[in-house]
């Protein structure tokens, strides 16, 4: 299986399965404290991944549990033939520079992405600060569902292509440092809308270690929480460690004292981006 299938695996849902059936233990409720650590590979955009995942929130998402929920956005409905579609927001949602959140900021973040393919808006209308309107070229009663995207992150002003180091999401943690190719790490914003659902560590930080026996060392010797990692040469015997999807074909190793939600992220690695928010230390 190529690497990049590992992933698909991983990121189906499979990996809570596989688990489950050779006896691994996954948390049932999420412990609050600590700091979670995180080695990715320089390719593949990881970095980034994590850090919007943890920067930003979408207007709907998959939940930890599979199932579609708003994010963002507390309800939505449709015309009959679920092509005019209607968005009611979350009240008092604050961006980290303590900004309120409105449709104006939703509207300017969707208009600056590239939406799915298929998906073409003709309008996106503002009826209330916190209620907006799109209408599609055609009908998509998967709509809400494509907004889950973790690429379609909401930002401040629509300033969805700004530098990580000036971030301002709504995302359960706030940039202290970035360092492009390199380094980033956050801490949890106090009183956000999603606190006692996500953002369980204090503080999260993903580093960048090209070589994978050096991202392995990292893990076994404590300096990472969680490691990229292609197979488990090096920590095999040498400590406590769970691998994911399975030993056998795994993308990321972790050392056992991390939680994992009972289901994962079904669209890409690395939980859609969300092990910063979603993860937890036991």
């Amino acid at each position: 299986m190529s690497r990049i299938d590992r992933r698909a695996l991983f990121t189906s849902g499979a990996a809570a399965a596989l688990m489950a059936a050779t006896g691994s233990s996954l948390s049932a409720a999420p412990l609050r404290g600590g700091a979670l650590r995180l080695a990715v590979p320089r390719q593949g955009d990881f970095l980034h991944l994590v850090a919007r995942g943890a920067l930003y929130h979408t207007l709907t998402e998959i939940a930890p549990d599979g199932v579609l929920r708003g994010e963002l956005a507390s309800q939505w409905h449709s015309s009959p033939d679920a092509r005019i579609w209607t968005f009611d927001l979350r009240a008092g949602v604050r961006f980290h520079n303590d900004q309120l959140m409105t449709a104006d900021d939703v509207i300017a973040s969707l208009m600056a992405h590239d939406l799915p393919v298929g998906v073409e808006v003709l309008e996106i209308t503002a009826l209330t600060d916190l209620q907006l309107k799109i209408e599609l070229a055609a009908s998509n009663p998967d709509f809400p569902y494509l907004l889950a995207d973790p690429r379609l992150i909401i930002a401040r002003a629509g300033r969805i292509d700004a530098p990580l180091s000036e971030a301002c999401g709504t995302g359960c943690y706030k940039v202290e440092f970035f360092q492009e190719n390199r380094h980033f790490r956050a801490s949890r914003v106090d009183n956000n809308f999603k606190d006692g659902q996500a953002g369980w560590a204090d503080q999260v930080e993903v580093i960048v270690i090209p070589d994978a026996k050096v991202r392995a060392e990292a893990l076994r010797d404590g300096y990472v929480d969680i490691s990229a990692l292609p197979d488990p040469k090096g920590l095999i015997k040498r400590g406590d460690f769970r691998y994911l999807p399975s030993q056998q074909d795994m993308a990321l190793a972790t050392h056992s004292g991390v939680g994992v939600p009972k289901v994962v992220g079904r669209r890409t690695a690395l939980d859609d981006g969300r092990i910063a928010e979603r993860w937890w230390r036991v």
